[in-house]
């Protein structure tokens, strides 16, 4: 078991993590719905605390977390507020964007959790993390099908 695997692995979690909170906290700031927009915050919030345990366990291991998120996020994120002008924003949009997010994010923890040479403390960082991740992702899609 390396403490170097169990660092990438976290760190590339993290960052996924944090894009999306970037993104929750951007579907905030665009929803139509206070209803939506007060969900969407509450989200980011979550996100934020996963991230920050993440981190927590990264540096338990003597590594240096991620603090940032990714600059691929930041492109998407920069396209969809393009995308957004054009079209304009609107609930079911934001949603249907924010669920493939949520597929995204729910398929990194997975394959993360599947990773049989990280360390059990490691195992129960990304498992407490996933458990947060898969809530999110099961009431976006639930949202998602409920507009449809």
């Amino acid at each position: 078991m390396s403490n170097d695997n169990d660092v990438s692995v976290l760190n590339g979690l993290i960052k996924t993590t944090l894009d999306s909170m970037k993104g929750y906290e951007d579907a905030a700031k665009d929803a139509e719905s206070t209803q939506y927009a007060t969900m969407f915050a509450d989200f980011a919030r979550d996100r934020a605390q996963v991230a920050t345990q993440l981190q927590g366990q990264v540096r338990t291991l003597g590594g240096e977390p991620e603090m940032d998120s990714s600059m691929l996020a930041a492109a998407h994120r920069t396209f969809m507020d393009l995308k957004q002008a054009l079209t304009g924003k609107d609930d079911k949009a934001i949603i249907l964007e924010v669920e493939r997010g949520e597929d995204h994010i729910k398929a990194k923890y997975e394959a993360a959790m599947n990773d049989t040479a990280l360390s059990p403390a490691t195992q129960k960082a990304i498992a407490d993390g996933y458990a947060s991740v898969r809530e999110g992702h099961d009431k976006m899609s639930a949202l998602k099908h409920s507009i449809a």
